[in-house]
Parts: C-alpha cells; structure tokens; sequence
C-alpha cells in the first residue's frame, strides 16, 4: 500500500448526537505516522466516542474522516454524503488497532489462540505462521509463558497485555486506546504502560485516551484536552502541564495533579 501520504488520519467538523445530546462539537484533528496523541479530560467529555467513531463503532453525525489522506466517510445530519466502497473501507479498518478498558478477551480460547485467531481468519495468514508471530507479541508483552492459560487464570493487568498483542497481531499501523488501564488495580498499571511506552519508542502511531497524567507527560508528542464535546486545549505535554492557556484545562489538571 502506498506509504506517500501526509496525514494517517484526520477528521474535519466531526459531531455526533445521541438523541438531543450532542456529544463531539466540530472535532478538527490530524495525525501524522508515529506520532503519539494522548487525549485527557474529564468524565463525559466525548474522549471515548471520538476514539469509537474512528473506527465506526460509533456513527458520526456530521463530519469527514480521512484515512492516509482518502476521504473514508462524510456525513452531514445523520446522512452519508460520501463513503469509500465498503471493502475498501474494511481494509483500512483493519489498520486501526483498538484496546479498550475491558480487555474483550475470548474466554474459550487459550491466551495464544486469542492472538493468532484473527490473523489467521481475517488475514488469511497460515496457522502456524500465526502462532509464530502471536508468541513474538506474547514475548514482546512479557506474557510468552502464559501462551496456554485461558484468560480466566490471568491478572486483569495480564489480560490487557494479551489485548494489546491480539491488536498488533492485525499489523495495524495505527492504535487506539480507550482508557486501557482505568479497570486494572493500580499495581497492575505499571505493566500496561511500559508496553505502551516501547510501542511509543519504536515508532507506532498511537491515540490515547487516558488518565494517567506521567504517561501523557513523558510519552506524548501532543496532549488533546477535551471538555464538553470539544477539544479545549492542545499542546505538547510542557505546554499543557506547565503552562495551560485555558481555565477549563487548569481546573481540570489542578483536580486531578492534587488528587
């Protein structure tokens, strides 16, 4: 696939209703490949719904997203306007991998079958190759001698790591996180964050809702502050740790930094 483009995603104007509450308010974003995006707020600010309706577990109400520069999907008031062909638009889903709070982890499966089924069923890779490249990410993830257990035998911070080995196993060039260490004891947070810190260095693209402020600040090249359905605030981490412009995002550090 063609690697000559400016931007990996992007959306422009993007807003979505439920009902009469409008959730996400003209949302402009860019992202370039390998950068890392963190995006903080508080509870209810739209953070989960924009990471969901990039890649169309949530439906837009108004807006466009690009995908590598290619318009994906346009609609305005509840109505396609514009959309790649549907399996085009299932192809460059598959290069979005997602993580989320709950780790969504087939409960049948072996850890290793957990990380290699998709590949195998979506991709079409050989089993055996499959299973070669799921215990690489095992390994990567630090959980190589887990590969047999089923996720019921494992810690909830064990079971995150798994997820983020089942997303790299689609080789996506993109990851989403939705809060993924919010559900973990905080002894278990540690673990999480350090695969994500060496996903970070070797370069993966990455957009990272979440709550812990020293990973926003040490990982990130640009921290989003959302609040009511918008992005109030943008910056690099020094920026909006040490000197935030808006009081909205002030209040809202001074809570969380105090706590």
């Amino acid at each position: 696939m063609s690697e000559n483009y400016e931007y990996i995603l992007k959306t422009e104007h993007v807003s979505k209703h439920f009902g009469k509450l409008e959730v996400l308010k003209d949302i402009n974003l860019s992202v370039k490949k390998g950068e890392v995006i963190c995006i903080i707020g508080p509870s209810g600010a739209g953070k989960s719904t924009f990471l969901r309706s990039l890649n169309q577990l949530e439906k837009i109400t108004s807006g466009k997203i690009f995908i590598r520069d290619e318009l994906f999907l346009h609609r305005e008031k509840d109505h396609t306007v514009d959309r790649l062909p549907h399996e085009k638009q299932q192809e460059l889903l598959l290069e979005m991998g997602m993580v989320f709070q709950r780790f969504n982890l087939f409960p049948h499966m072996t850890v290793l079958q957990n990380v290699y089924e998709a590949p195998v069923v979506v991709r079409k890779k050989k089993k055996e190759e499959g299973k070669a490249h799921a215990m690489e990410l095992l390994t990567r993830v630090g959980l190589a001698d887990k590969a047999d257990e089923y996720p019921s035998r494992l810690s909830g911070g064990q079971q995150q790591r798994v997820a983020i080995a089942r997303a790299l196993a689609m080789n996506p060039e993109i990851m989403l996180f939705d809060e993924p260490t919010s559900a973990l004891d905080p002894e278990l947070v540690g673990d999480v964050l350090n695969v994500m810190k060496e996903l970070a260095d070797d370069g993966m693209t990455m957009l990272v809702v979440t709550h812990e402020m020293g990973f926003a600040r040490e990982v990130a090249d640009r921290v989003l502050f959302m609040a009511d359905g918008i992005i109030a605030e943008e910056g690099t981490p020094e920026q909006i740790f040490t000197n935030p412009q808006v009081e909205r995002t002030k209040s809202f550090l001074n809570a969380v930094l105090e706590a």
